[in-house]
């Protein structure tokens, strides 16, 4: 027959499940994710607005951690919009459309944001 007696309370028990219960990184960074895609979704630059509506993210996750890559579908003859808007593009004339820069603005709050959570996290 086996008997267990206890004394005492559960308070280490409920502090071990009680942290337990918060959220695992894969969620956090699921939320940062589709924190991005809002952020770049808002700030393309919009004409039809096939490219601010193709926006995703996938989260990755690896020996070494997790990694959010957000991804653009919008695809038209073979090229990524989303790139040339970026980056710029030549035109089927001789000319060239200068890119604008609305990825690291659109996503930096975003970082900052994740960078702060992490670091309330470590000194808490």
């Amino acid at each position: 027959m086996i008997r267990i007696k206890h004394k005492g309370n559960f308070r280490n028990t409920e502090r071990f499940f009680s942290q337990a219960q918060k959220a695992t990184p894969r969620e956090i960074l699921e939320r940062y994710g589709q924190a991005g895609v809002t952020a770049l979704a808002s700030a393309t630059p919009v004409d039809s607005g096939a490219t601010a509506a193709a926006w995703g993210y996938e989260i990755a996750q690896n020996p070494d951690g997790y990694s959010i890559f957000w991804t653009n579908t919008n695809i038209n003859e073979g090229v990524n919009i989303a790139v040339i808007l970026q980056y710029g593009h030549g035109t089927g004339t001789g000319g060239y459309v200068e890119g604008v820069d609305y990825i690291n603005p659109a996503l930096r709050q975003v970082f900052e944001q994740l960078a702060d959570e992490a670091w309330r996290e470590v000194t808490s």
